[in-house]
């Protein structure tokens, strides 16, 4: 093939003819491939949403301790309990490494990464019932904290609804990490091909 022809508009549209071997006398072979691991497929889906969901709440609980960082500011002299005990950031620490172990778990599996597995998620539970106590804590001891130091009645409410919103999603993420880590620290059965 000459350089005109391969700039040749036709032959872009029709190519040359291309030869393809007779595929009756071909023989074909299939290569079978064991992709069963050591966890049912239907425990490994859930392995990772679940954990997906442990980074997510994480990455959320970091997020309103930011919010609670950039929106307190004057006339209030303190920032709420919840903010002063850290629980939006040492939580959140546990909760994406207690994931990340889970989607790593899933992924490959050695009886170190199963331990640790077990470990981290045992410690986010403990961290989810920390933060449950903290947010109670937090709601009854700062109820009435904006509206003591607000100018102004639309100020207090529109902060003090805000506040109650961020400690309430920061409890249901609470809630349901707490039954993600104890299922999966708790959890003995489908772990037995790896201790």
């Amino acid at each position: 093939m000459d350089s005109n022809t391969a700039h040749n508009p036709v032959f872009l549209v029709f190519p040359p003819d291309i030869n393809v071997p007779d595929l009756q006398s071909a023989d074909l072979t299939a290569t079978t491939y064991d992709t069963s691991g050591p966890f049912p497929k239907l425990l490994a889906t859930k392995m990772k949403i679940l954990g997906a969901m442990q980074i997510l709440f994480g990455v959320m609980n970091f997020s309103f301790g930011v919010v609670f960082l950039f929106t307190l500011e004057n006339p209030y002299p303190r920032f709420p309990f919840i903010f002063v005990s850290g629980y939006p950031f040492w939580s959140s620490v546990l909760f994406i490494n207690s994931g990340a172990f889970l989607v790593a778990l899933e992924r490959k599996t050695t009886e170190i990464l199963v331990k640790l597995s077990r470990i981290m998620n045992s410690l986010s539970a403990l961290a989810a019932i920390a933060g449950i106590i903290l947010l109670t804590f937090g709601l009854i001891l700062d109820q009435h904290f904006f509206c003591g130091y607000a100018e102004t009645i639309s100020q207090c409410q529109a902060i003090a609804t805000l506040f109650t919103g961020i400690l309430i999603m920061l409890m249901a993420f609470s809630i349901i990490e707490l039954f993600i880590s104890l299922s999966f620290s708790v959890m003995r059965r489908p772990f037995y091909c790896c201790d």
